[in-house]
């Protein structure tokens, strides 16, 4: 049998590291299947939604930090990946996706299925190239790898199906691709000015995100000689609030006072690693010093002062040996002490509820928390569920929080989970989805009990599109359209193979947890959450308080104001944080 295009295909992803495949097999892609069932270096993952896929290989990307792979046959089939590959691109991590195109010779006579994949995926990638002919495949699939893995994030490979056939010459060797290991910070003169202006600073704020990777006891050294409160960003939330004792929370949509404080009353902000979008939640004053391994990152989000071009880990400790001693600690103490109180005010709200009444999301996040193992994977959709982990989820350095935070795409939790568990079978990986995220690529619970992953998916099921209905309240507008007519999801669960368990009461909630984690294989914890917990910014604005008071005159004028007392009795009961 001749060596094809495919066999090469197959052989050059396998040498970058790859272990597995994501996707559905299609006829155009079925010459790049048949390579793949008699390779045995790689594994086809198959999945019931190709934007199952790409999410699946984003997740793996996400907890390895190595290259992951999808594929997609011609039109509907790789159209389906593109979600998941803007989340991939958002969240940079590195994902090739190999995208089937019609036959070559029938491109651009609208043959059937015909799309154009190079021009569709362009705007989520950082190469997306057609491949034509034999001779640039070997260049073209070496380009795509190296670009996904060194500029972490997307490259797409658009090749006609009948290619995967065509016999090639088999190289002596294929090219070994790996990420090059390098070190960069910045230059002199910028470091010693960021250095003058720390050290004249009062009150300096640290905003870190997920570009402290790796470097957490380079961050929390530099927070100790500058006696400075850390903010994290969500994405920096996993390496960031563990074992630091200047830690005072998130910020953002998400987060809570007292990291919005802590922000808004300092006189310089050094933001590290964080392309934290949110502007209304940076500082209206103060000298902004950004260090970020892109450049093209820096004052995408606020007036920047003085920026720094470099690696977290690698420009950290150089800047810290540059901080004078002896400097005053009045604003770490004063931002310590605004976060214990909020702290203690989470905490108290997650409690049990009474007999009969739905389960607090907040008391169903905590129980989870403390329940998981050390080193468990939480994958929230987006939605309430992230707004529970971030501020009920523990990190400890060993846990890892992975979702769609960027790209903010629903219906990712079970199907990121499946990449991660592929990758790590016998590690906790526990889906926190919402019941309109998982109804959504509700086919990916099959994808679970084909591929024996024991994924945990806890379902926070509150009957609604939960966080769309805060958004609408706070824009004022009568809530529309966010009902949801759910099943027992775990009924529905059990009669696909998958262990299922329904909560509705709190008192059963421990115990039922205990059984769903230690349950080996997956699993399905259907839990009826209260659906009129808010979860409030740290910072109000004009619009917004307008924007509740007349959501609560519309309600009352439609004849909703049964819905508005519900909301009124849940959280005058439970102080807001």
């Amino acid at each position: 049998m001749s060596y094809t295009v495919a066999d090469l295909i197959v052989e050059t992803i396998a040498a970058a590291g790859v272990e597995r495949i994501y996707g559905i097999p299609g006829d155009s892609l079925n010459g790049f299947t048949d390579a793949l069932r008699t390779s045995k270096s790689l594994a086809w993952t198959h999945v019931r939604h190709e934007e199952g896929a790409a999410f699946a290989a984003s997740g793996e990307a996400a907890i390895t930090g190595r290259l992951a792979v999808c594929a997609g046959s011609c039109g509907p089939g790789n159209l389906h990946l593109i979600n998941g590959l803007y989340d991939a691109h958002r969240s940079r991590v590195p994902v090739l996706a190999i995208a089937a195109q019609i036959p070559a010779a029938t491109v651009g006579t609208t043959y059937f299925q015909e799309t154009h994949p190079e021009q569709i995926f362009a705007e989520c990638s950082d190469y997306c190239e057609t491949v034509t002919t034999v001779e640039q495949l070997p260049h073209l699939i070496d380009i795509a790898i190296r670009t996904a893995v060194e500029q972490r994030g997307v490259a797409v490979l658009v090749i006609p199906g009948e290619l995967f056939l065509t016999p090639i010459d088999r190289p002596e060797r294929v090219t070994r691709i790996r990420a090059v290991d390098t070190v960069m910070y910045p230059a002199v003169e910028p470091m010693r000015l960021a250095a003058l202006r720390l050290n004249e600073s009062k009150r300096v704020t640290i905003l870190a995100g997920a570009g402290v990777a790796g470097a957490h006891d380079e961050l929390v050294a530099l927070a100790a000689a500058l006696k400075a409160p850390i903010v994290h960003a969500l994405r920096g939330k996993e390496h960031v609030e563990y074992d630091n004792p200047y830690d005072v929370g998130m910020t953002g949509l998400l987060g809570f006072s007292s990291g919005y404080r802590a922000i808004e009353h300092c006189d310089t902000l050094l933001m590290i690693g964080t392309d934290f979008p949110y502007s209304q939640f940076l500082p209206s004053k103060a000298f902004v010093i950004q260090l970020d391994i892109r450049g093209r990152q820096i004052g995408r989000r606020c007036r920047v002062d003085l920026p720094l071009v470099g690696d977290a880990a690698d420009t950290m400790p150089r800047l810290t040996e540059l901080i004078d001693g002896d400097r005053d600690g009045e604003h770490l103490a004063t931002a310590r002490e605004h976060y214990r109180k909020t702290r203690e005010g989470l905490d108290d709200l997650a409690a049990p509820s009474a007999a009969g009444e739905p389960i607090h999301p907040q008391y169903l996040t905590k129980l989870l928390s403390d329940a998981a193992d050390d080193d468990a994977v939480f994958v929230p959709d987006v939605g309430s569920p992230v707004v529970w982990a971030a501020r009920y989820v523990k990190m400890n350095g060993r846990r890892r929080l992975i979702g769609s935070f960027n790209h903010g795409s629903m219906a990712n939790a079970v199907s990121q989970s499946v990449g991660i568990s592929a990758v790590a079978p016998h590690r906790q990986v526990i889906a926190l989805a919402g019941d309109g995220g998982l109804a959504m690529l509700l086919g990916e619970l099959l994808t679970l009990v084909q591929n024996s992953l024991p994924v945990k998916v806890v379902v926070y099921d509150n009957s609604s599109l939960n966080f769309v209905e805060l958004e609408m309240k706070a824009a004022g507008f009568v809530t529309f359209g966010t009902d949801l007519t759910n099943p027992d999801f775990a009924a529905l669960a059990e009669s696909v193979g998958i262990w299922g368990r329904r909560v509705t009461d709190s008192a059963d909630l421990p115990a039922a947890i205990d059984a769903f984690l230690s349950h080996d294989g997956p699993a399905l914890l259907d839990v009826t959450t209260a659906r009129q917990e808010l979860s409030i910014p740290p910072a109000i604005s004009v619009a917004q308080a307008k924007g509740f008071a007349l959501y609560a005159l519309r309600t009352v004028m439609s004849g909703r104001g049964d819905e508005l007392v519900d909301l009124a009795e849940t959280n005058l009961r439970r102080r807001l944080f």
